[in-house]
Protein backbone atom coordinates (compact mmCIF):
# COMPACT_ATOMS: atom_id res chain seq x y z
CA UNK A 1 0.00 0.00 0.00
CA UNK A 2 1.13 3.18 -0.65
CA UNK A 3 1.87 6.29 1.81
CA UNK A 4 1.89 9.45 -0.28
CA UNK A 5 -2.38 9.76 0.74
CA UNK A 6 -3.85 10.57 3.95
CA UNK A 7 -6.27 7.53 3.68
CA UNK A 8 -9.85 7.36 5.03
CA UNK A 9 -11.42 3.89 5.03
CA UNK A 10 -14.77 2.91 4.36
CA UNK A 11 -16.47 -0.33 6.44
CA UNK A 12 -17.47 -2.72 3.55
CA UNK A 13 -21.08 -3.10 4.05
CA UNK A 14 -24.04 -4.67 1.73
CA UNK A 15 -25.36 -0.90 1.14
CA UNK A 16 -22.37 -0.59 -0.82
CA UNK A 17 -23.49 -3.47 -3.03
CA UNK A 18 -25.07 -4.26 -6.17
CA UNK A 19 -26.18 -7.31 -8.15
CA UNK A 20 -26.34 -9.51 -5.02
CA UNK A 21 -28.76 -11.22 -3.51
CA UNK A 22 -26.99 -11.79 -0.27
CA UNK A 23 -23.45 -10.91 1.04
CA UNK A 24 -21.47 -13.63 3.74
CA UNK A 25 -19.47 -12.04 6.35
CA UNK A 26 -15.80 -13.91 6.30
CA UNK A 27 -13.30 -14.02 9.12
CA UNK A 28 -11.77 -11.55 7.20
CA UNK A 29 -14.51 -9.05 5.25
CA UNK A 30 -17.24 -9.93 2.55
CA UNK A 31 -17.93 -12.47 0.09
CA UNK A 32 -20.75 -11.57 -2.25
CA UNK A 33 -23.16 -14.17 -3.71
CA UNK A 34 -25.91 -14.05 -6.29
CA UNK A 35 -28.04 -16.66 -4.17
CA UNK A 36 -29.09 -15.85 -0.66
CA UNK A 37 -28.84 -18.82 2.04
CA UNK A 38 -31.72 -20.64 2.13
CA UNK A 39 -31.28 -21.69 -1.87
CA UNK A 40 -27.80 -21.92 -1.26
CA UNK A 41 -28.69 -24.67 1.42
CA UNK A 42 -30.59 -26.31 -0.42
CA UNK A 43 -27.84 -27.35 -3.42
CA UNK A 44 -25.34 -30.33 -3.47
CA UNK A 45 -23.47 -29.16 -6.55
CA UNK A 46 -19.76 -28.04 -6.04
CA UNK A 47 -20.61 -26.25 -9.88
CA UNK A 48 -23.33 -24.30 -9.27
CA UNK A 49 -21.87 -23.62 -5.02
CA UNK A 50 -18.27 -22.22 -6.62
CA UNK A 51 -20.31 -20.25 -9.68
CA UNK A 52 -23.28 -18.52 -7.84
CA UNK A 53 -20.31 -17.15 -5.89
CA UNK A 54 -18.45 -15.54 -8.55
CA UNK A 55 -20.00 -11.84 -8.56
CA UNK A 56 -20.81 -11.41 -12.35
CA UNK A 57 -22.83 -8.48 -12.51
CA UNK A 58 -22.00 -7.74 -8.50
CA UNK A 59 -20.31 -3.97 -8.15
CA UNK A 60 -19.62 -1.41 -5.59
CA UNK A 61 -21.46 1.46 -5.78
CA UNK A 62 -20.74 4.83 -4.17
CA UNK A 63 -19.92 8.74 -4.74
CA UNK A 64 -16.93 10.42 -3.66
CA UNK A 65 -14.58 13.20 -4.42
CA UNK A 66 -11.63 10.90 -4.09
CA UNK A 67 -8.99 10.65 -6.65
CA UNK A 68 -7.52 7.62 -5.43
CA UNK A 69 -8.89 4.28 -4.49
CA UNK A 70 -7.75 0.80 -3.21
CA UNK A 71 -9.72 -1.87 -2.47
CA UNK A 72 -7.78 -5.37 -0.62
CA UNK A 73 -9.57 -8.43 -2.17
CA UNK A 74 -9.05 -12.19 -1.79
CA UNK A 75 -9.40 -13.50 -4.97
CA UNK A 76 -10.02 -17.40 -5.95
CA UNK A 77 -8.79 -17.97 -9.17
CA UNK A 78 -9.47 -21.31 -11.64
CA UNK A 79 -7.27 -23.31 -13.40
CA UNK A 80 -7.55 -25.75 -15.39
CA UNK A 81 -5.37 -29.12 -15.91
CA UNK A 82 -3.50 -29.40 -19.00
CA UNK A 83 -4.59 -25.89 -20.35
CA UNK A 84 -2.62 -22.74 -20.69
CA UNK A 85 -3.34 -20.62 -17.15
CA UNK A 86 -6.02 -17.87 -17.03
CA UNK A 87 -5.39 -14.34 -17.08
CA UNK A 88 -6.37 -12.75 -13.83
CA UNK A 89 -9.85 -11.48 -13.29
CA UNK A 90 -10.54 -7.93 -14.65
CA UNK A 91 -12.20 -5.05 -12.64
CA UNK A 92 -13.95 -2.35 -14.27
CA UNK A 93 -14.09 0.76 -12.86
CA UNK A 94 -16.64 3.08 -13.81
CA UNK A 95 -17.21 7.22 -13.55
CA UNK A 96 -20.90 8.37 -13.75
CA UNK A 97 -21.40 5.40 -16.00
CA UNK A 98 -18.01 5.61 -17.99
CA UNK A 99 -15.55 3.23 -18.28
CA UNK A 100 -12.35 4.18 -17.41
CA UNK A 101 -10.37 2.29 -15.92
CA UNK A 102 -9.56 -1.57 -15.81
CA UNK A 103 -7.02 -3.63 -13.28
CA UNK A 104 -6.36 -6.62 -11.53
CA UNK A 105 -5.44 -8.47 -8.49
CA UNK A 106 -2.69 -10.75 -8.60
CA UNK A 107 -1.93 -13.66 -6.06
CA UNK A 108 -4.95 -15.19 -3.99
CA UNK A 109 -6.27 -18.87 -3.82
CA UNK A 110 -5.88 -20.99 -6.87
CA UNK A 111 -8.65 -24.13 -7.38
CA UNK A 112 -7.13 -26.35 -10.00
CA UNK A 113 -9.61 -28.46 -11.90
CA UNK A 114 -8.83 -31.92 -13.83
CA UNK A 115 -11.69 -31.94 -15.94
CA UNK A 116 -11.22 -35.57 -17.61
CA UNK A 117 -11.33 -36.65 -13.69
CA UNK A 118 -13.70 -34.04 -12.33
CA UNK A 119 -11.76 -33.59 -9.47
CA UNK A 120 -10.22 -30.45 -8.23
CA UNK A 121 -7.63 -28.83 -5.89
CA UNK A 122 -7.36 -25.86 -4.00
CA UNK A 123 -4.03 -24.16 -2.94
CA UNK A 124 -4.03 -20.87 -1.10
CA UNK A 125 -2.82 -17.62 -1.44
CA UNK A 126 -2.61 -14.52 -0.69
CA UNK A 127 -4.33 -11.36 -0.82
CA UNK A 128 -3.82 -8.48 -3.06
CA UNK A 129 -4.57 -4.82 -3.39
CA UNK A 130 -6.32 -3.24 -6.66
CA UNK A 131 -5.25 0.74 -7.17
CA UNK A 132 -6.75 3.23 -9.29
CA UNK A 133 -5.20 6.50 -9.09
CA UNK A 134 -5.72 9.81 -11.05
CA UNK A 135 -9.41 10.18 -10.87
CA UNK A 136 -10.97 13.72 -11.55
CA UNK A 137 -11.96 15.39 -8.20
CA UNK A 138 -14.98 16.45 -8.37
CA UNK A 139 -18.11 14.37 -7.00
CA UNK A 140 -19.06 11.66 -8.80
CA UNK A 141 -20.25 7.99 -9.22
CA UNK A 142 -17.98 5.41 -9.06
CA UNK A 143 -18.63 1.49 -9.75
CA UNK A 144 -16.20 -1.42 -9.51
CA UNK A 145 -17.28 -4.26 -11.30
CA UNK A 146 -16.16 -6.96 -9.87
CA UNK A 147 -14.57 -9.89 -12.04
CA UNK A 148 -17.19 -12.19 -13.65
CA UNK A 149 -15.69 -15.60 -13.24
CA UNK A 150 -13.33 -15.37 -10.30
CA UNK A 151 -14.56 -15.57 -6.48
CA UNK A 152 -13.67 -11.99 -5.00
CA UNK A 153 -13.95 -11.59 -0.82
CA UNK A 154 -13.84 -7.59 -0.10
CA UNK A 155 -11.75 -7.67 2.21
CA UNK A 156 -10.93 -3.22 3.05
CA UNK A 157 -12.07 0.23 1.02
CA UNK A 158 -9.40 2.96 1.39
CA UNK A 159 -9.84 6.53 -0.26
CA UNK A 160 -8.13 9.90 -0.54
CA UNK A 161 -11.96 11.47 0.13
CA UNK A 162 -15.29 10.33 2.46
CA UNK A 163 -17.01 7.04 0.31
CA UNK A 164 -21.14 7.46 0.14
CA UNK A 165 -23.34 5.03 -0.95
CA UNK A 166 -24.95 5.66 -4.48
CA UNK A 167 -28.02 7.13 -4.71
CA UNK A 168 -30.99 5.24 -6.44
CA UNK A 169 -31.09 6.52 -9.64
CA UNK A 170 -35.06 5.47 -10.70
CA UNK A 171 -33.64 2.96 -12.96
CA UNK A 172 -35.99 -0.13 -13.62
CA UNK A 173 -34.23 -3.62 -12.17
CA UNK A 174 -33.54 -5.77 -14.56
CA UNK A 175 -33.21 -9.82 -13.14
CA UNK A 176 -32.00 -11.99 -15.49
CA UNK A 177 -31.35 -16.17 -15.22
CA UNK A 178 -29.50 -18.56 -17.40
CA UNK A 179 -26.33 -20.43 -17.86
CA UNK A 180 -22.48 -19.84 -18.44
CA UNK A 181 -23.24 -17.59 -21.33
CA UNK A 182 -25.24 -15.20 -19.33
CA UNK A 183 -22.59 -15.64 -16.62
CA UNK A 184 -19.74 -14.17 -18.85
CA UNK A 185 -17.82 -16.86 -19.77
CA UNK A 186 -15.41 -15.78 -22.48
CA UNK A 187 -16.33 -12.53 -21.88
CA UNK A 188 -13.46 -9.93 -22.03
CA UNK A 189 -14.17 -7.92 -18.98
CA UNK A 190 -17.24 -7.76 -16.38
CA UNK A 191 -19.20 -4.53 -17.84
CA UNK A 192 -19.13 -6.43 -21.74
CA UNK A 193 -20.54 -9.76 -20.56
CA UNK A 194 -23.73 -9.50 -22.43
CA UNK A 195 -26.49 -8.88 -19.72
CA UNK A 196 -24.21 -6.13 -18.61
CA UNK A 197 -23.88 -4.91 -22.08
CA UNK A 198 -27.90 -5.33 -22.58
CA UNK A 199 -28.17 -3.51 -19.17
CA UNK A 200 -26.36 -0.05 -19.86
CA UNK A 201 -27.84 0.36 -23.42
CA UNK A 202 -31.33 -0.24 -22.11
CA UNK A 203 -31.40 1.74 -19.12
CA UNK A 204 -31.36 -0.73 -16.20
CA UNK A 205 -30.01 -2.01 -13.33
CA UNK A 206 -28.99 -5.71 -13.59
CA UNK A 207 -28.89 -8.31 -11.40
CA UNK A 208 -27.31 -11.18 -13.04
CA UNK A 209 -28.21 -15.02 -12.17
CA UNK A 210 -26.24 -16.56 -14.88
CA UNK A 211 -24.45 -19.26 -13.49
CA UNK A 212 -22.24 -21.80 -15.32
CA UNK A 213 -23.75 -25.12 -15.58
CA UNK A 214 -26.65 -23.89 -13.39
CA UNK A 215 -29.71 -23.14 -15.73
CA UNK A 216 -31.12 -26.56 -14.81
CA UNK A 217 -34.93 -25.02 -13.56
CA UNK A 218 -33.88 -25.43 -10.29
CA UNK A 219 -37.00 -24.80 -7.81
CA UNK A 220 -34.50 -22.79 -5.69
CA UNK A 221 -33.23 -20.63 -8.05
CA UNK A 222 -37.06 -19.92 -8.75
CA UNK A 223 -38.08 -18.94 -5.60
CA UNK A 224 -34.94 -16.82 -5.34
CA UNK A 225 -36.30 -14.86 -8.73
CA UNK A 226 -39.64 -14.65 -6.79
CA UNK A 227 -38.40 -12.89 -3.60
CA UNK A 228 -36.10 -10.27 -5.28
CA UNK A 229 -37.63 -7.23 -5.94
CA UNK A 230 -37.69 -6.15 -9.77
CA UNK A 231 -39.30 -4.59 -12.49
CA UNK A 232 -38.04 -6.84 -15.27
CA UNK A 233 -37.31 -10.10 -16.07
CA UNK A 234 -36.17 -12.52 -17.92
CA UNK A 235 -35.28 -16.29 -18.10
CA UNK A 236 -32.59 -18.18 -20.32
CA UNK A 237 -33.36 -21.75 -20.74
CA UNK A 238 -31.93 -24.34 -22.60
CA UNK A 239 -28.36 -25.42 -23.40
CA UNK A 240 -27.65 -27.11 -19.89
CA UNK A 241 -30.73 -28.58 -19.56
CA UNK A 242 -29.25 -30.47 -23.04
CA UNK A 243 -25.60 -30.81 -22.37
CA UNK A 244 -26.21 -32.06 -18.84
CA UNK A 245 -28.36 -34.81 -20.16
CA UNK A 246 -30.98 -33.40 -17.26
CA UNK A 247 -34.42 -34.06 -18.50
CA UNK A 248 -36.47 -35.44 -20.97
CA UNK A 249 -39.31 -33.73 -22.51
CA UNK A 250 -41.77 -35.01 -20.54
CA UNK A 251 -40.54 -33.83 -17.58
CA UNK A 252 -39.01 -30.75 -19.50
CA UNK A 253 -42.72 -29.15 -20.00
CA UNK A 254 -44.13 -29.23 -16.28
CA UNK A 255 -40.60 -27.66 -15.36
CA UNK A 256 -41.14 -24.42 -17.18
CA UNK A 257 -44.51 -23.78 -16.00
CA UNK A 258 -43.40 -25.10 -12.82
CA UNK A 259 -40.47 -22.08 -12.74
CA UNK A 260 -42.91 -19.40 -14.68
CA UNK A 261 -46.01 -19.96 -12.11
CA UNK A 262 -43.08 -19.64 -9.22
CA UNK A 263 -42.05 -16.43 -10.82
CA UNK A 264 -45.20 -14.98 -11.12
CA UNK A 265 -45.89 -15.54 -7.74
CA UNK A 266 -43.76 -12.46 -6.78
CA UNK A 267 -43.98 -10.44 -9.92
CA UNK A 268 -47.27 -11.30 -11.47
CA UNK A 269 -47.31 -8.22 -14.34
CA UNK A 270 -43.87 -7.38 -14.42
CA UNK A 271 -42.58 -8.10 -18.14
CA UNK A 272 -41.14 -11.52 -18.07
CA UNK A 273 -39.18 -12.56 -21.00
CA UNK A 274 -38.23 -16.55 -21.85
CA UNK A 275 -35.08 -16.55 -23.97
CA UNK A 276 -34.65 -20.06 -25.75
CA UNK A 277 -30.92 -20.98 -26.76
CA UNK A 278 -28.39 -19.30 -28.78
CA UNK A 279 -27.50 -21.43 -32.09
CA UNK A 280 -25.19 -24.39 -30.85
CA UNK A 281 -24.47 -26.63 -33.77
CA UNK A 282 -23.51 -29.10 -31.58
CA UNK A 283 -26.16 -29.74 -29.80
CA UNK A 284 -29.15 -28.20 -32.18
CA UNK A 285 -30.57 -31.55 -33.15
CA UNK A 286 -27.89 -33.99 -31.36
CA UNK A 287 -29.01 -34.93 -28.03
CA UNK A 288 -26.46 -34.48 -24.45
CA UNK A 289 -24.56 -35.02 -22.70
CA UNK A 290 -21.70 -32.48 -23.35
CA UNK A 291 -18.44 -33.49 -22.53
CA UNK A 292 -15.08 -31.95 -22.49
CA UNK A 293 -13.13 -33.29 -25.93
CA UNK A 294 -10.17 -35.21 -24.77
CA UNK A 295 -8.29 -35.15 -27.62
CA UNK A 296 -8.00 -31.21 -27.94
CA UNK A 297 -7.88 -31.14 -24.13
CA UNK A 298 -4.44 -33.17 -24.62
CA UNK A 299 -3.29 -30.58 -27.51
CA UNK A 300 -4.08 -27.76 -24.60
CA UNK A 301 -7.09 -26.24 -25.94
CA UNK A 302 -10.67 -26.83 -24.43
CA UNK A 303 -13.72 -27.92 -26.38
CA UNK A 304 -16.60 -29.43 -26.09
CA UNK A 305 -18.58 -32.36 -28.20
CA UNK A 306 -22.26 -33.58 -28.11
CA UNK A 307 -22.02 -37.14 -26.77
CA UNK A 308 -25.91 -38.13 -27.78
CA UNK A 309 -27.52 -40.01 -30.51
CA UNK A 310 -30.20 -38.06 -32.66
CA UNK A 311 -32.28 -40.79 -32.75
CA UNK A 312 -32.60 -41.11 -29.25
CA UNK A 313 -35.01 -37.48 -30.38
CA UNK A 314 -38.00 -40.08 -30.63
CA UNK A 315 -37.79 -41.22 -26.73
CA UNK A 316 -38.15 -37.94 -25.56
CA UNK A 317 -34.31 -37.17 -25.59
CA UNK A 318 -33.80 -33.15 -25.66
CA UNK A 319 -32.10 -31.11 -28.46
CA UNK A 320 -31.80 -27.02 -28.53
CA UNK A 321 -34.32 -27.24 -31.39
CA UNK A 322 -36.64 -29.70 -29.33
CA UNK A 323 -36.29 -26.74 -26.30
CA UNK A 324 -37.34 -23.88 -28.46
CA UNK A 325 -40.30 -25.54 -30.42
CA UNK A 326 -41.39 -26.53 -26.48
CA UNK A 327 -40.75 -23.09 -24.81
CA UNK A 328 -42.99 -21.33 -27.89
CA UNK A 329 -45.64 -23.60 -27.60
CA UNK A 330 -45.28 -23.33 -23.79
CA UNK A 331 -45.19 -19.32 -23.63
CA UNK A 332 -47.74 -19.16 -26.81
CA UNK A 333 -50.50 -20.77 -24.54
CA UNK A 334 -49.70 -18.92 -21.25
CA UNK A 335 -49.90 -15.79 -22.97
CA UNK A 336 -53.28 -16.28 -23.32
CA UNK A 337 -53.79 -15.39 -19.97
CA UNK A 338 -50.77 -13.38 -19.35
CA UNK A 339 -50.14 -10.30 -21.70
CA UNK A 340 -46.92 -9.39 -20.42
CA UNK A 341 -45.59 -12.99 -20.62
CA UNK A 342 -43.10 -12.77 -23.95
CA UNK A 343 -40.55 -15.38 -25.98
CA UNK A 344 -37.52 -14.59 -27.82
CA UNK A 345 -35.85 -17.09 -30.07
CA UNK A 346 -31.92 -16.95 -28.91
CA UNK A 347 -30.36 -17.32 -32.62
CA UNK A 348 -32.12 -13.65 -33.39
CA UNK A 349 -29.43 -13.15 -30.74
CA UNK A 350 -26.89 -14.95 -32.11
CA UNK A 351 -27.46 -17.38 -35.14
CA UNK A 352 -25.67 -19.06 -38.00
CA UNK A 353 -24.95 -16.15 -40.02
CA UNK A 354 -23.04 -15.00 -36.38
CA UNK A 355 -21.37 -18.61 -36.18
CA UNK A 356 -19.98 -17.95 -39.51
CA UNK A 357 -18.35 -14.82 -38.54
CA UNK A 358 -17.44 -15.46 -35.17
CA UNK A 359 -17.82 -19.11 -34.08
CA UNK A 360 -17.50 -20.37 -30.83
CA UNK A 361 -14.03 -20.75 -29.71
CA UNK A 362 -14.58 -24.24 -27.66
CA UNK A 363 -18.09 -24.89 -29.64
CA UNK A 364 -19.89 -24.07 -26.60
CA UNK A 365 -19.68 -20.37 -25.72
CA UNK A 366 -19.41 -17.03 -27.63
CA UNK A 367 -16.24 -15.30 -27.54
CA UNK A 368 -15.72 -11.54 -26.34
CA UNK A 369 -16.61 -10.05 -30.03
CA UNK A 370 -19.69 -11.76 -29.58
CA UNK A 371 -20.73 -11.02 -26.51
CA UNK A 372 -20.68 -7.51 -27.80
CA UNK A 373 -22.51 -8.16 -30.21
CA UNK A 374 -25.72 -10.62 -28.05
CA UNK A 375 -25.57 -7.54 -25.63
CA UNK A 376 -26.58 -5.20 -28.34
CA UNK A 377 -29.12 -7.17 -30.12
CA UNK A 378 -30.97 -7.52 -26.52
CA UNK A 379 -31.18 -4.16 -25.96
CA UNK A 380 -32.57 -3.75 -29.25
CA UNK A 381 -35.18 -6.79 -29.07
CA UNK A 382 -35.67 -6.24 -25.27
CA UNK A 383 -35.17 -2.35 -24.40
CA UNK A 384 -36.21 -1.11 -27.73
CA UNK A 385 -39.61 1.02 -28.89
CA UNK A 386 -42.45 -1.55 -28.66
CA UNK A 387 -40.45 -4.57 -27.05
CA UNK A 388 -41.19 -6.34 -23.93
CA UNK A 389 -39.09 -4.06 -21.73
CA UNK A 390 -39.85 -0.65 -23.83
CA UNK A 391 -40.33 2.29 -21.23
CA UNK A 392 -43.97 2.85 -22.56
CA UNK A 393 -44.70 -1.12 -22.12
CA UNK A 394 -43.13 -0.78 -18.81
CA UNK A 395 -45.50 1.97 -17.51
CA UNK A 396 -49.08 0.17 -19.57
CA UNK A 397 -47.88 -2.91 -17.11
CA UNK A 398 -47.61 -0.85 -13.91
CA UNK A 399 -51.24 0.90 -14.50
CA UNK A 400 -52.49 -2.63 -15.46
CA UNK A 401 -51.04 -3.87 -12.32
Amino acid sequence: MTTEHTWISTPLTPGLLRGALDVERTERGLLPHRLPARARAQNSDGQLAMVEAQPSGVRLAFRTRATVVELDTLPTKRAYAGVPDRSDGTYDLLVDGVLVRQGSVSGGDVLTIDMASGSFDRTPGAPGTLRFADLPGAMKDVEIWLPHDETTELLALRADAPVEPAADHGRPIWLHHGSSISHGSAAASPTTIWPARAAALGGAELINLGFGGGALLDPFTARAMRDTPADLLSVKIGINIVNYDAMRLRAFGPAVHGFLDTLREGHPTAPLLVVSPILCPIHEDTPGPGAPDLATLAEGQLKFRAMGDPAERAYGKLTLNVIRAELARIVAERAADDPHLHYLDGRELYGEADFAELPLPDDIHPDAAAHQRIGARFADLAFGSGRPFAPARRRATERAG
